[in-house]
This record gives structure tokens, sequence and C-alpha cells, in this order.
């Protein structure tokens, strides 16, 4: 389990009708406002607002720290031409990135520290992190320190220009598919603004919103990035045409790194409930036996609804400055959901399942 998950947590959740985004961002924003100045006598600064295809864009995440200054810019287009299929295939590839993480004043970090991180981002999916050391840019090519730049030297000065790299800067590379280069180095500009010390705020609030519809799947079918009841910010038909890329109306509060809270507009509409089932492959037949009760219900009329949900033991955990959640949560559970108090999951007796009535299916033992 992450620091930030536990299999029980307590939840304030806002139910509400005849509201939108701004109406319920609204109400959240001032009341996590309120607490952090009755509490700690902090004022929070502005919660912007950015996009999701943004914050993963720039930082790797959907729940960004903005108390880092640290960002990822994309250089495929620089690394689609190069001798070095490393960089060149994701570069070409639809589905792949490569992204350039510049860290100021990095040039101090040791190969140690390199491949320490090195195996920090494999635990993401990264089959390696490509770095160059910028001793003295004016020196051109042996100004720079790396085992990479000999296949860039048409791009180098692009490049360094385009993440502003500077005397005594690092570059660290990801080349993968998207989404791998996305998570590993998100979580390496994390670590390094914790290893470096880099934070330049106690406190960064945010909303991020646009989050997409849906996200494909490795056969290629969709799922809910959310779940199937956010209603999307476009009609049934539109939403029916090309639902891969249509965006939710959801929203996410996150503070330093960690969503407090989420939530979204709901589909008060029957057409359109019918609609987004159907692009997630239900037909019509189960739709009817899973949700017909809520079909029905829809058909017959619903007022636009939303709501957002809280993760009280997150937001106790910041105000507090712990590190887990399990340090502000009453009998936590370790990193493997297991009570040291309780010893439970413990084994169930025979007597037990009979009495519910249920049956254990054991894998089968492999032979040796």
């Amino acid at each position: 389990l992450r620091a930030d998950r536990q299999p029980e947590f307590t939840q304030i959740d806002i139910e509400a009708s005849f509201i939108d985004e701004a109406s319920i961002m609204g109400t959240a924003e001032s009341m996590i406002r309120k607490i952090f100045k009755g509490s700690l006598d902090v004022e929070l600064g502005d919660f912007p607002h950015m996009p999701y295809s943004e914050a993963m864009e720039r930082y790797g995440s959907d729940k960004p720290d903005l108390r880092i200054p640290l960002e990822l810019v994309d250089v495929s287009d620089l690394m689609a031409e190069v001798d070095f299929k490393v960089f060149s295939g994701p570069a070409t590839d639809p589905k792949g990135r490569v992204a350039a993480l510049k860290v100021k004043g990095g040039a101090e970090i040791s190969r140690k520290q390199i491949d320490d991180y090195t195996k920090f981002v494999s635990i993401y999916g990264a089959r390696g992190l490509a770095w160059i050391k910028v001793n003295k840019r004016a020196d051109g090519l042996e100004g720079l320190q790396s085992p990479i730049v000999k296949f860039m030297e048409g791009v180098i000065e692009q490049l360094l220009d385009r993440v502003g790299a500077e005397d005594g800067d690092i570059i660290f590379f990801g080349a993968d598919k998207t989404k791998i280069v996305n998570e590993a180095l998100g979580a390496l500009r994390c670590k390094l603004g914790e290893d470096l010390n880099l934070y330049t705020t106690d406190w960064a609030p945010l909303w991020v919103v646009d989050f997409p519809m849906f996200e494909e799947n490795s056969d290629g079918s969709l799922s809910a990035l959310h779940h199937p009841f956010t209603a999307p910010k476009c009609t049934p038909e539109e939403l029916e045409a090309s639902p891969a890329d249509k965006l939710s109306r959801a929203y996410d509060m996150v503070l330093n790194g960690t969503e407090l809270g989420g939530g979204s507009i709901r589909i008060h509409n029957q057409a359109m409930q019918q609609t987004v089932f159907r692009v997630l492959g239900i037909s019509a037949e189960e739709q009817q036996e899973k949700f017909g009760f809520l079909l029905d219900a829809l058909k017959f009329g619903a007022p636009p609804h939303g709501g957002l949900a809280f993760g009280l033991d997150r937001l106790m955990m910041l105000m507090t400055g712990a590190k887990s959640i399990r340090e502000v949560i009453a009998f936590p559970k370790t990193q493997s959901a297991a009570c040291v108090m309780t010893d439970a999951p413990g084994d169930v007796s025979q007597e037990q399942l009979k009495e519910l009535n249920l049956r254990l299916r054991l894998k089968a033992k492999t032979e040796e």
C-alpha cells in the first residue's frame, strides 16, 4: 500500500443537485481554506485550474506537486531522426514519447546517485535513464559529459535551448511508451525534489480538470477513467462518434502532490447514460439487467447533480506533516494490508465457510 492509502479510510462526501462544476469546486475550496486558516493559521494561495493533459505533459502526473520547480519537456520531434534507436523509436511511435527533465545545478549529482535513480525509475517500467551533464556549454560538445551526446550532435544545441540548460545543470531523459515515460519521470521529479530539497513553498494547491472520459486498455477496448456515471463535455452523438478524445466533467483537488478529493458532475440523461454504456461494450440487455433501475429513473427525469469526496485521513496527514496516513488513522494496516494487532487477515475455518455457504477454490499445485 502507498503511504496515502489504507484498506479502511474516512471519506467526507458532498452530493448536491442543481449545481455545476464552479459551484461544487467553490464550496470545497472555501471549506479547505477555512480549515487551514482556522487550524494552522495558513492562508492558502490561489487554486489554479490545470487541464489533465497539461499536468501529464509538464509533470508526468495527474496530481502534480507544484512546490517543485522541475518540469518535463517534450523533445520527441528533435529525437525522431537521431542515430539512436532508444530515442528515435519512441519519438516516432504515436504512443511513445521522449521527454527531458532538467535539474538546475544537478551536475554535482554523482554517478552512484545516477545509478540509484536509474534503479528507481525501473520500478515504473523504465528500461534505463539517459543523462547529460552540462559542465561548460560554451565549449560545445567538449563541455558536455554523457555517453549519448555522440548520437545527437545535430540537435544538441536545439535540445539545450529548449530545456534552458546552463552550466552546472544535468538533463535526464525518458524514452518509451508515453505512459511509462510520464510515470517514471514524474516519480523521478518528485524524488529529486525531496532529495535535493527543491521545494519553493510550503503549500501548493490546484484543481486538475478536463480529464478524459475513457482510457484505452491493452486490447484496444475502452474503460471509464473515473466511473461510467461521470458526465462528458459533449452530446451523446459526439461521444459515440469519437469517444477516445472526449473530456469529462470531472475534477480533482490536489495539494502538495496528494489528491485531497475528487468528484464530477454526473449523467442525468438516459440517452447519455446508455451511450456511455455502449461505448464501454455493455449490451442493451446487460444494461437493463444491471442498471435498469437507474435507466428507468433517468427516463422519468433527474436533476443535474454532482459532488466531491474528500479523503479525511490524507488531509490530516498533510496538515500534521506526517509521511503516511498510517500515522493519523486508528488501527493502521501495514504496507501489505495486515493488522499487526489482530494478525488479520487470518485463516478461515471450514465451519465459518459452511455457515456462509462458501467454498474456497484453491490454486492447483504446479509440478516441479
